[in-house]
């Protein structure tokens, strides 16, 4: 007999109705058991990080990642099958070029761009509804680096907001920079993060800023002064500087509630670490992944799980307690793209263009698709729908299904994808690029139910 079921006394239920509640009740629980399906809400699962920032709205999509910080979007409904023309609602020309994801706050589209030739970077805010191009704003002018990896630019950074202004870091004049602005354009304030100089891979910058409470923190990683620095978001004094090793890396830092309490995670280095984002005390670190990681770590109640890179290829799951145990690990790389976890399961789409399904708590491999490389984009997941972009423009959409591989669409925008959607409502907005220099044109999408 079922344990669950014998402890209840059938005859003593006062109803019906009552009966047909509990029985349900049994088999969802007893499924949830057979199958490792979650019971918990979304919510508790990945604490809702807009909570400390009441500006915001449930339709916003802050910043890297969105606003959980893992890809997901809780209440959107968008269509699986969109192409050039279908279910596209508009089309805007975006000058320059970046690998910058768009966000999306209060009805606007802000991402950041660069003028390669001229050495301009800017930041560019569009209106949701139509498209239209509302302003674009200079932040810097000059001192690009002489060498940048050709799958990076001089504006990959994804801007961050707390819906009162916006945060973006760009590499210019051996440094980093990070710039406040107001909603409409204007600079609030800027703040040297460090310098950086790249010399034995000059291979630009990447990492996206990640807000905290009343700060914002940002990574600067290559072979000179690396580490992570904390600002106060109203007025830009710095609040506390952690020193990373002497080595370029490329991922951006998130902040995760896991293990009981907020931890701001980072691969690279060899390492998977933890730190206090209050203060930046290391919390722990662990050997693993590889020297340069380029993909933001996921997480579930307890584990966090990261990917890399250069020069070794390692997925690997860690308790984020502190102890140091790596509960799993494989040979598979997810190199500069994120992975996905849905329902206890890891989703990965590897350089190679071969989607795993790993099981969250040991690693067990559930299916393998072979798809199509390589991959840069970051994954979103949306109505129990997994949207996934390679580097040509292709975008799979497939079920979060762990127990099969269930290829919903494959749709095609443009010749290329670097950069991950954002998602508000029942839109999903893209940045994509098509032709060859000198031809080449970047756009961004919005994709919709036309």
């Amino acid at each position: 007999m079922n344990p669950i079921t014998s402890k209840l006394n059938f005859p003593m239920l006062c109803s019906r109705k009552v009966w047909l509640r509990a029985t349900l009740a049994i088999v969802l629980v007893t499924a949830s058991h057979h199958w490792g399906i979650s019971q918990e809400p979304r919510q508790s699962q990945s604490a809702t990080a807009i909570q400390g920032f009441p500006s915001l709205d449930k339709d916003d999509w802050p910043w890297w990642r969105g606003p959980s910080r893992d890809g997901w979007a809780e209440d959107s409904q968008i269509p699986a099958r969109f192409g050039e023309t279908e279910n596209v609602l508009w089309k805007s020309e975006i000058p320059g070029r970046g690998h910058s994801s768009p966000i999306i706050v209060d009805g606007r589209v802000y991402l950041a761009t660069a003028d390669e030739g001229r050495e301009i970077q800017s930041v560019l805010c569009y209106e949701l509804q139509t498209g239209r191009r509302l302003w674009q704003q200079e932040i810097s002018r000059g001192g690009f680096p002489a060498n940048n990896h050709p799958k990076n630019t001089e504006a990959s950074s994804t801007i961050a907001s707390d819906g009162e202004a916006l945060f973006v870091t760009f590499f210019h004049h051996r440094q980093v920079k990070l710039s406040c602005l107001e909603l409409s354009g204007k600079t609030r304030w800027e703040q040297t993060v460090s310098p950086f100089d790249p010399k034995k891979y000059e291979y630009g910058y990447a990492p996206s800023p990640v807000l905290f409470q009343n700060s914002v923190i940002v990574s600067a990683e290559h072979d000179g002064p690396s580490g992570l620095v904390a600002f106060d978001r109203k007025g830009g004094r710095e609040l506390w500087r952690t020193s990373r090793p002497a080595n370029i890396s490329f991922s951006s830092p998130v902040v995760a509630q896991v293990a009981g309490k907020p931890q701001l995670l980072i691969s690279g280095s060899d390492r998977v670490a933890a730190y206090a984002p209050v203060n930046g005390a290391e919390l722990w670190s662990v050997k693993g992944t590889t020297s340069a990681t380029c993909g933001t770590m996921i997480w579930n109640e307890d584990l966090v799980f990261a990917s890399g890179g250069y020069p070794v290829a390692q997925t690997i799951a860690v308790k984020a307690d502190g102890s140091g145990e790596v509960v799993w690990q494989n040979n598979q790389k997810c190199y500069e793209q994120s992975m996905i976890l849905v329902d206890g399961h890891v989703y990965g789409l590897t350089d190679k263009g071969v989607l795993y399904c790993w099981r969250a708590d040991d690693g067990q491999e559930k299916w393998r698709a072979r798809l199509s490389g390589p991959v840069s984009a970051s994954p979103v997941v949306a109505n129990g729908l997994i949207y996934w972009a390679n580097e040509a423009g292709t975008m799979y959409v497939f079920r979060a299904n762990p127990n099969k591989f269930e290829l919903v669409a494959e749709n095609r925008l443009g010749e290329e994808i670097f950069a991950s959607p954002a998602l508000s409502g029942n839109r999903m907005i893209c940045r994509i690029a098509t032709g060859q220099k000198p031809n080449r044109q970047e756009f961004l999408v919005c994709i919709g139910e036309s």
